[in-house]
């Protein structure tokens, strides 16, 4: 029989039986006979990991405690619990170790406007080492990838992630996830309206494409008719923000550690998401409905008027999003429906993507890319409220994998104007140079940016692949 190892994390806080009844009967209705020995009732994340000849659990136990420590929110692991499978692990089985080091300076051009703000050159330090294992051909899996990153002048940028840990099972048409993983909806390019399941690492760019790894328990079913998933959402998970001496921040420092929620569970709240996805020809649709915490806050003004307070209310959306593709054209929709208490409102994105390929008999594609962003909320609630993009994205097709993705953004109320380049090239088989350029200009008074008028920025990023 092979031995494996749960571990279950405990958060304080009032019980959440559902979450637990959910639990046992995914991992029944995964094949795994387990003996749970949950010490607190309020089970929030819980994953596996295969004991293989030698595996040192005490090595692992040890270092996801300091991971969860980083993180900050009262987590630790409190029990391990010894289970067995049904079956052995085959000849085929799969186990990599990977990830990657990687050293960011980042240059704002202009000085900081707000106090704190000293540091113009900031330095940080990032580990995301990735750990994955397959057998029975690959229908049970395990993976584990943590994150951290120390920052130099940023305390609040200094942070450390799970972004993935969970155990998969396969059968049939049914697949089961349960832990902590990251899910991607939606097909725009300049920003993403239906991606919902994970919480912005906003610490980490301000593109908001890095996500904070998200409890939960995953059920997808593929027929023929499209793929049926279903999440369920046990915890939340904050939004990360700047500190006081950090740059791309508000006036007042958001106050993380006094935030507030509609719901009386707070953080604890079960949330939950459905989707349906499909193809017909050249066209991928994808129908979502989640009802539960917002991701995006408000922020409200403590009552010193010193800080701001993040408030997460309660919400319901249904969003679409549907793209075409065709030898050289792309397009692209995206589209919500929210409701909270206070109000409903409606946002939507479409654009295209142009691809010239072989630029004047070369390896070399251009594409070229536009993108419309309508929100019914003022500007004061939303960035993108009534907003043009325009880019392009220039693919090299060499062996450096050498790539250029240039875009440029207007608000057509007020005529505010950002500007992004992205470009990665990489050096030998194991080193990968990425820089980004950010700018911004013409922001109005008005426009949520306002307090971002001076942090534009370069940044260089060195990565080193293992």
């Amino acid at each position: 029989m092979t031995i494996a190892c749960i571990y279950v994390f405990i958060l304080n806080g009032n019980p959440a039986n559902r979450f637990t009844n959910a639990f046992r009967s995914m991992i029944k209705l995964s094949g795994i006979n387990a003996l749970f020995k949950i010490r607190t009732p309020c089970l929030t994340v819980s994953g596996l990991s295969c004991k293989m000849k030698n595996w040192p659990f005490k090595s692992i136990h040890y270092l996801i405690n300091k991971l969860l420590k980083r993180v900050g929110t009262g987590a630790k692991l409190c029990s391990i619990l010894l289970i067995t499978l049904s079956s052995t692990i085959s000849d085929n089985a799969y186990c990599e170790w990977s990830g990657n080091i990687a050293t960011e300076s980042r240059y704002f051009i202009d000085e900081g406007l707000f106090a704190g703000q000293d540091d113009d050159l900031t330095v940080s330090i990032s580990l995301q080492p990735e750990f994955r294992h397959q057998w029975k051909n690959g229908d049970t899996g395990f993976t584990f990838v943590p994150f951290l990153r120390v920052d130099g002048t940023d305390d609040e940028r200094s942070h450390a992630d799970i972004r993935e840990f969970y155990f998969l099972q396969v059968m049939n048409d049914f697949e089961f996830r349960i832990g902590i993983n990251k899910v991607f909806w939606g097909v725009l390019e300049f920003h993403h309206l239906v991606d919902i399941i994970n919480q912005t690492d906003a610490v980490e760019n301000i593109d908001g494409e890095e996500k904070l790894g998200q409890p939960m328990l995953h059920l997808g079913v593929s027929k023929a008719h499209g793929l049926f998933e279903v999440f369920l959402l046990p915890y939340f998970r904050e939004r990360t923000f700047a500190g006081e001496n950090g740059r791309l921040r508000p006036r007042l420092v958001v106050d993380t550690d006094s935030a507030r929620y509609q719901s009386s569970d707070e953080e604890y709240h079960f949330d939950y998401a459905l989707r349906w996805s499909h193809y017909y020809g050249n066209y991928d649709i994808g129908l979502s409905w989640f009802d539960g915490t917002t991701r995006q806050p408000e922020l409200l003004i403590s009552e010193d008027n010193m800080s701001l307070i993040p408030f997460y209310n309660q919400i319901e959306q249904a969003g679409l999003d549907l793209q075409f593709t065709g030898e050289q054209w792309i397009w692209k929709v995206e589209s919500i429906r929210r409701h909270t208490i206070y109000d409903s409102i409606w946002a939507a994105g479409a654009g295209f993507e142009y691809t010239f390929i072989g630029v004047n008999e070369s390896d070399a594609d251009v594409g070229v890319l536009m993108e419309y962003h309508y929100d019914q909320r003022n500007a004061d609630e939303a960035v993108f409220q009534n907003d043009l993009f325009v880019g392009t994205r220039l693919v090299f097709n060499d062996v450096q994998s050498t790539e250029i993705l240039a875009g440029l953004g207007l608000d057509l109320d007020d005529q505010s104007r950002s500007a992004r380049i992205e470009a990665g090239r990489r050096l030998g088989d194991n080193i990968k140079l990425n820089f980004e350029f950010q700018f911004f200009s013409q922001i109005d008074d008005e426009n949520l940016l306002f307090d971002l008028r001076n942090d534009s920025y370069l940044q260089l990023e060195l990565v080193w692949y293992f």
